[in-house]
């Protein structure tokens, strides 16, 4: 990982404009970091998406047969799945997903006595990248599940592979995506700017990763937390902003950063739900069912793969 990690960063660093690949905001820290933010009233998705789920988890338990076996892309802290597995029929297996190998097997310590009839499957990997379960389908098929605005973080057309590799990965099945469909400037510069210091804290976590790592030595005081919303397409862009003129170690390079310069550290892009379901269509999914909170803020979809 650390050689890949090393790739990875110098590529964005050494680019114009400077960028940080954002999956490396999920070690054990900044998924706990991300969890905490999950809570915070600002942060509007997670209120509305556990609001939506209980409904949609009732729609697709009829939809279902016994012994399905579900998979959780990005499965974090594995808090929602509680409520689809609560309201499905005699689930076989649980995949859980996740690209923090620590995170990962501590959230299924903390699940797994509680379904004690449910075989729990953790799978560290990059999910953005193909990934090969390690079972075969329950006798009830497959159900993956991909809550939270993380689609967003891919740009579109990446959006549109990751669905096409998730179709490869499930095969015949339904897949259970959250998109966030919120275009208000406000409310997203508030969720996504964080006043309580938590995404910055979160975001200034990769950082820390480069020098504990790889070895880097970036101060992480010369760096505040930004956010930008960007139009066409709509999305918020997540920025480490150079507070003084400074050069760093990486690796056997030189970073370079200019007052006011800044790193992208994340994007989360925003669609609407006739806007989703084009792009799940073209990549090989037939929308099934929405539920939608505030008009459309939140989107909850059910697409299906036939064989």
């Amino acid at each position: 990982m650390n050689d890949e990690f090393l790739r990875d960063a110098l590529a964005g660093l050494t680019a114009e404009p400077k960028t940080l690949p954002g999956k490396y905001l999920w070690d054990e820290t900044g998924s706990d970091l991300f969890d905490r933010i999950c809570h915070n009233a600002d942060y509007y998705p997670t209120a509305q998406e556990m609001a939506l789920l209980p409904r949609a988890a009732a729609d697709v338990a009829r939809r279902v047969a016994p012994g399905v076996t579900v998979v959780e892309f990005g499965s974090g802290a594995s808090r929602k799945i509680r409520t689809l597995l609560d309201a499905l029929p005699d689930p076989s297996n649980y995949v859980a997903i996740d690209i923090s190998g620590d995170y990962l097997e501590a959230a299924i310590r903390r699940l797994a006595p509680d379904y004690p009839g449910i075989a729990m499957v953790p799978v560290c990997a990059d999910y953005s990248r193909p990934v090969q379960l390690p079972v075969a389908a329950g006798p009830g098929g497959i159900l993956g599940f991909y809550p939270g605005t993380s689609i967003g973080n891919f740009e579109p057309r990446e959006a549109g592979r990751f669905l096409e590799r998730a179709r490869a990965t499930l095969g015949p099945s339904l897949f259970l995506v959250g998109a966030d469909g919120t275009h208000n400037p406000e409310r997203l510069q508030r969720a996504y700017g964080g006043a309580d210091g938590l995404m910055a804290a979160f975001h200034g976590n990769i950082l820390t990763r480069l020098n504990r790592e790889l070895g880097a030595d970036f101060d992480r005081d010369n760096f505040r937390h930004a956010v930008c919303v960007c139009l066409d397409p709509l999305r918020v862009e997540a920025q480490l902003v150079a507070i003084r003129p400074a050069r760093y170690r990486l690796g056997d390079r030189t970073i370079t950063v200019a007052a006011s310069e800044g790193i992208r550290t994340d994007t989360s892009h925003k669609y609407t739900a006739d806007a989703f379901r084009a792009l799940a269509s073209a990549s090989g999914w037939t929308p099934r069912a929405l539920w939608q909170a505030e008009g459309g803020s939140f989107n909850l979809h059910l697409l299906e793969a036939e064989a």
